[in-house]
């Protein structure tokens, strides 16, 4: 098995609404190891989007330990928390969170302005990264003019711009038709061969498909954690195509 990448040990998130204390993670223990590619289940209210938060250092437990390449990452301050984000983690969003009015080539050279990367170094690697998720043809483009697809593989290329130890995909089709999405997944699984760790957040079962190892949550709880016996691949949906 590969490295241990991610260790939840017990982690809890309660927020208090007037007097009443909601316990949206109760106790959750997960490994994720390098590599692996990992869907994040379960119906609304599951504590699904909590634990993408807490993942992506974006919120902190109330109680238990997060181990990020063996740092205890849940004890850190705000900033050591910022610098985790932009250099640990690669978040690709569902609604793309793309600057307007800045290139594709600037939007994904973003992270690594707050990295302190020097600036040909930020061009160099942010256009091969935009290579890279197949839109080399397509820097100078602002996001009002490339595609709903488009954009979300600037998006892609943006999370992956500082090389992160994990990609988290949270709902990365909910705004796209259906088409789009599969090239979209294709994407992801070319990244995952790559040699990336995937945790995929999503409602949706087709998508989770995709993904080797499937955790669904239910209030606030590991429900299940199984790997995938039936991992859909993109070739799936070519031989689909090609039957009908």
């Amino acid at each position: 098995m590969n490295e241990e990448i991610i260790k939840l040990i017990d982690i809890k998130r309660h927020y208090h609404v007037g007097t009443e204390v909601v316990k949206a993670l109760q106790s959750i223990s997960v490994s994720i190891h390098k590599n692996e590619y990992v869907a994040l289940m379960g119906p609304s209210g599951s504590g699904k989007s909590t634990m993408m938060n807490i993942l992506g250092c974006l919120d902190t437990p109330t109680g238990g330990q997060y181990f990020l390449n063996g740092e205890d990452v849940s004890r850190l301050n705000d900033n050591q928390l910022a610098e985790i984000r932009n250099t640990e983690i690669g978040f690709i969003f569902q609604t793309f969170n793309l600057l307007p009015r800045s290139t594709a080539l600037e939007n994904v050279m973003l992270p690594q302005v707050y990295a302190g990367i020097g600036k040909s170094s930020r061009i160099e690697r942010a256009q091969k990264v935009l290579n890279d998720v197949h839109l080399g043809d397509r820097i100078y483009h602002k996001p009002n003019e490339l595609s709903g697809g488009q954009r979300q593989r600037v998006a892609v290329a943006r999370a992956l711009v500082n090389n992160p130890s994990i990609i988290l995909a949270d709902e990365p089709t909910g705004n796209l038709d259906s088409k789009t999405s599969i090239e979209m997944m294709g994407l992801i699984e070319e990244i995952h061969q790559a040699g990336n760790t995937i945790i995929l957040v999503t409602h949706e079962h087709d998508i989770a498909m995709h993904a080797h190892r499937i955790i669904h949550l239910m209030d606030g709880l590991v429900e299940t954690d199984e790997q995938n016996q039936n991992i859909r691949s993109i070739a799936d949906y070519q031989t689909m195509n090609h039957a009908k």
